[in-house]
């Protein structure tokens, strides 16, 4: 068995048997490197190497986490999710009215996740900030949170892959088009900017057809304890703000979003964020360490899974036999052309959910792919069709990626949100499974 598919199996298995997920990525580099004949010596090497790739990070995730709790002490989130819970507490309410709730909470998170993905180019640092606070509002509504976690990755999964717009203008503009072209040189194959989100859109709709579906999956009431979210311990600010503390805090959200997109740092952004509504009072001086050490547990599993993830890819790239698994996938094929496209399809949902981002994913598969998909004759439209989504399979449902990991650092606020269980699992299947079909339906038909 290829040695990159036996350690994604590795890591897989051990995280579903409620293994944490750090040490599954652990095993599963030393199985995937033994396996490949590496020496012990120098798997350690390259998983070591590749540590420090995550840890900028884990430590950008740590200081958006302790700004989140800052915030949380303003108590303005709670006071929002206070007024709603009363408001569905005082009273019989008809089922129509709960659902518009529910529906519409869920709708405002979705919209949150396309706001930091395009015109508050933010990615996943509002889950912490926007989530948590809003977990009493969901018990009270019983709303299954694995359907919120599939709402959540949705939408920031779902506008990168589609949207030429923020983040979206990385992954389809500079690292998917810029690689297709990049290994296509030499060749009659040249693809523009202009053609990334047509190719892309049939994928896409893969992904709505699967949240979709996830709202008929998860659609009955969930029981969960009304327990303390993550921060509220330390006691959320009570007292009126005054005008002063107002200004200062939404200056910070202003600030905090200011130099991460001047600086590129989530890091520099987080702790400026912090500092300023530490200077308005709301949080007093003796308690500034507690805060900041709360936000930082917040997102410490975060981090320590994406650093732990950047040392496992460091040890599949140093196998090199992520381009064996690709050509020895080619000698399955033959000369048809819709299995191609879907052995193309399963090979990147491996790559995928083994490095953990489909961003990464794409300058290795597109060396590989492109060639081939030219071999079999598949249109410009269909090769950007079968490497975006080749990329994009797996970055929903992996264990390792950010796109699940971030929901669960806010639903998981109050500890009854399992990772596997209840954010990987069911991404993975009401997602990937989709995103297999329409991708493959995309590279037939364009």
């Amino acid at each position: 068995m290829n040695s990159v598919v036996l350690a994604v199996l590795v890591m897989v298995t051990l995280s579903m048997l409620r293994v944490s997920v750090v040490f599954a990525l652990v095993v599963a580099a030393v199985v995937g490197g033994v396996a490949a004949g590496m020496p012990i010596a120098d798997v350690i090497g390259a998983f070591n190497d590749g540590l420090g790739g995550g840890a900028s990070v884990a430590l950008a995730y740590a200081t958006l986490g302790a700004f989140a709790v800052a915030l949380s002490r303003t108590g303005i989130a709670q006071r929002l999710s206070a007024r709603v819970v009363g408001h569905l507490g005082r009273s019989h309410h008809q089922r129509g009215e709960l659902a518009l709730v529910k529906w519409g909470m869920l709708a405002c998170l979705i919209l949150a996740g396309f706001a930091a993905e395009t015109i508050i180019p933010v990615h996943i640092a509002f889950i912490p900030i926007l989530v948590p606070p809003l977990l009493h509002v969901m018990n009270r509504l019983q709303l299954d949170r694995r359907l919120t976690a599939c709402a959540i990755t949705f939408a920031i999964t779902v506008t990168y892959m589609s949207l030429p717009i923020g983040f979206g203008t990385i992954f389809l503009n500079d690292i998917l088009i810029g690689n297709i072209n990049q290994a296509a040189a030499g060749s009659d194959l040249s693809v523009s900017r202009e053609m990334a989100p047509q190719a892309m859109l049939i994928p896409a709709l893969g992904m709505l057809a699967g949240l979709v579906v996830a709202t008929f999956s998860y659609r009955r009431k969930r029981v969960y304890e009304e327990l303390a979210v993550a921060g509220e311990h330390l006691e959320a600010r009570s007292t009126p703000l005054s005008v002063r503390q107002l200004v200062l805090i939404g200056l910070s959200l202003v600030l905090a979003l200011a130099v991460q997109l001047w600086t590129g740092s989530m890091v520099f952004g987080g702790l400026i964020g912090f500092a300023v509504i530490s200077s308005s009072g709301v949080i007093r001086w003796g308690e500034q360490d507690d805060v900041f050490t709360q936000g930082m547990r917040l997102m410490a599993l975060v981090g320590f899974i994406m650093i732990a993830a950047a040392g496992f890819a460091a040890v599949m790239k140093a196998t090199g036999e992520i381009s064996t698994l690709v050509s020895g996938s080619v000698e399955l094929i033959g000369d048809n052309r819709g299995l191609a496209a879907l052995v193309m399809l399963l090979v990147g949902l491996f790559i995928t959910m083994g490095i953990g981002s489909s961003f990464s994913t794409v300058p290795i598969i597109a060396a590989i792919y492109v060639p081939l998909a030219l071999s079999f004759g598949f249109s410009p439209l269909a090769v950007i069709a079968l490497v975006g989504t080749a990329a994009a399979l797996g970055d929903a449902g992996s264990p390792a990626s950010d796109s699940t990991l971030g929901p669960t650092a806010g639903l998981n606020a109050d500890g009854q949100h399992d990772h596997i269980w209840d954010t990987v699992v069911p991404t993975f299947l009401h997602f990937n499974l989709p995103l297999i079909a329409f991708g493959w339906a995309a590279a037939m038909l364009l």
